[in-house]
């Protein structure tokens, strides 16, 4: 997997000795919250009025190569504006976005979206299935048939100042991180157990004194704190020691940064 840097999208480097610190590329973070949303706004060109976009609630599941699938009807509006015209753009906003909703992770999808060969949608079905168990009861009617997305082009953002394009041969190639199922209890266990280490961390790691800290991120590279500050609210990114894939490789190396720490008194 590839990665970027923090120093790199937010401009630092030599001049002013900023330290660089590892993190997801934009492919891959667009691709992560691709795989974690389930629902996105979907649109289409209005057949009705030309030249204006239409926006629909819209549930998608994934192909391997990231590509939004959709179960949608003949008689829905967006569907019909499709047949005129296949471009639209799927937005999908970081499920789990507390606060301010302009600081929260979004991405935007932009293609075309076709009705699926008939070769292909025993796959499309069995994907859309396995996480939507309730569209059992209509996915065969006759009004009903699946259609992906083909991207042509995608737009990241990850909060204030964290923005850029993702092209997409680079989106198709990433994959989603490998704690995206685990990040929210990661999370979780972090912010109710080890909120005075949080503070620690900050502290030996990001070279900021905090009253309180509380992480809003993590990927298999490190994490980001939201802190608590004298001067206000602050963010910054910390890495792990090394990169993890699960729950329990996390757990070990936070113990070993707590270690760390502490030996260097």
């Amino acid at each position: 997997m590839s990665f970027s840097s923090v120093g790199k999208h937010a401009g630092a480097g030599s001049a002013n000795h900023q330290p660089v610190i590892p993190e997801p590329s934009f492919a891959e973070r667009a691709r992560t919250l691709v795989y974690l949303g389930r629902i996105g706004s979907l649109s289409t060109l209005s057949r009705k009025q030309p030249g204006f976009p239409f926006g629909s609630v819209m549930p998608y599941s994934l192909d391997e190569q990231g590509r939004p699938i959709f179960l949608i009807s003949t008689m829905a509006m967006h569907t019909q504006n499709l047949r005129l015209d296949p471009r639209a753009s799927l937005l999908v906003a970081q499920p789990d976005a507390s606060g301010d909703p302009l600081g929260a992770s979004r991405v935007t999808l932009l293609g075309n979206v076709v009705a699926i060969s008939e070769p292909e949608v025993v796959e499309a079905r069995k994907l859309y299935l396995a996480r939507y168990e309730s569209s059992r009861y209509w996915v065969d009617f006759e009004d009903f048939s699946f259609y992906h997305m083909h991207v042509v082009d995608v737009y990241y953002v990850g909060g204030f100042g964290v923005m850029g394009w993702v092209s997409a041969s680079e989106y198709a190639r990433a994959q989603s991180d490998p704690l995206a199922d685990a990040a929210a209890d990661i999370i979780q266990h972090m912010n109710l157990e080890r909120r005075e280490a949080l503070v620690v961390f900050a502290r030996a790691f990001a070279q900021i004194e905090s009253e309180e800290a509380t992480i809003t991120a993590v990927d298999r590279l490190g994490f980001q704190v939201r802190l608590k500050t004298r001067d206000g609210m602050r963010g910054a990114r910390i890495p792990f020691l090394r990169e993890v894939s699960n729950f329990a490789e996390t757990r070990k190396v936070l113990d070993e940064m707590v270690q760390q720490v502490c030996s260097q008194g």
